[in-house]
């Protein structure tokens, strides 16, 4: 299923209002650093996994699904009211393409199970991964937002959400609904670790990089593990201990006290300064 939204449900300078709390949140460059937990939480579902596995460049490409993620969430977000649906239709496209089946059994998955990326629960939960996970970094360090506040932010997340092409009657109506269908999805069978998972997370995680690159990509690793659910940072095999609890604290208590007083021209992604463009088409990105 693929919504088609009408332009003139939505005015020309955007989705959103410039002070809209899901701008406030998503304009936060530290918000990146949640994009391997998000990946991971996403690949976790057996019948991602195997569309990201059979429909992308992940050996060649690792960053290129996380970075196509980001710009189309950013353009969504910061874009004018033209940009912002030409992404989410982009995006749809590129889910039309993605379909196949199971290689293997998977939890409760059968081999030979069809998957598809414009399926309803797929949407969700990839659509989930990235709610939840935003909502996570900016409480741990910039405190969150106040409650009302997080009511209106899911409300927005809402009908990104719905242009993307999740049907309104699958998505949680609140936020407490929302925050129990993520936990109820992590604790259920749903969310398994799978082969095509883990190569997926090593082409990610663990790239062939020169040594200062080497070094964030480690920094990566780490600040995923230590947002991973236990469950999961054990299936993907990423190690964790008591020392590196205390130092996951530490980083956090360091970004609370320094992040929120910072220059907000230092913080902030370039998207939300300055208008995303729209997305290059086909015939553009074969030149």
């Amino acid at each position: 299923m693929s919504l088609r939204p009408r332009p003139d449900r939505f005015p020309e300078e955007g989705l959103f209002a410039p002070d809209s709390p899901i701008r406030t949140v998503h304009r936060e460059g530290v918000l990146l650093l949640g994009g391997g937990r998000a990946l991971l939480l996403q690949i976790a579902h057996p019948l991602v996994a195997a569309g990201v596995a059979e429909h992308s460049r992940f050996r060649e490409d690792p960053f290129g699904r996380l970075r196509r993620t980001l710009d189309a969430m950013l353009a969504i977000v910061f874009g004018p009211r033209d940009t912002a649906l030409a992404w989410a239709e982009h995006v749809r496209r590129i889910h039309a393409t993605v379909q196949g089946t199971l290689k293997e059994r998977a939890g409760p998955f059968l081999r030979g199970a069809p998957y598809d990326a414009r399926s309803p629960d797929l949407l969700l939960w990839v659509h989930a991964t990235l709610i939840d996970t935003s909502l996570r970094i900016h409480d741990r360090f910039f405190g969150g937002l106040d409650p009302d506040a997080q009511v209106r932010y899911y409300d927005e997340t809402k009908k990104v959400a719905e242009i993307l092409g999740v049907p309104p009657e699958v998505i949680p109506p609140t936020l407490e609904s929302f925050h129990t269908y993520v936990e109820e999805m992590l604790g259920s069978d749903r969310i398994t670790v799978t082969g095509p998972a883990r190569d997926i997370a090593d082409a990610v995680l663990r790239p062939p990089l020169p040594l200062i690159a080497g070094s964030a990509a480690a920094l990566a690793r780490f600040v995923t593990a230590a947002m991973l659910p236990p469950r999961l940072r054990g299936e993907f095999g990423l190690p964790w201990s008591p020392r590196r609890e205390d130092v996951w604290r530490w980083i956090e208590r360091t970004g609370r006290a320094t992040l929120p007083v910072l220059p907000r021209v230092l913080r902030e992604l370039p998207q939300a300064r300055h208008p995303p463009k729209r997305p290059e088409s086909p015939r553009e990105r074969s030149r």
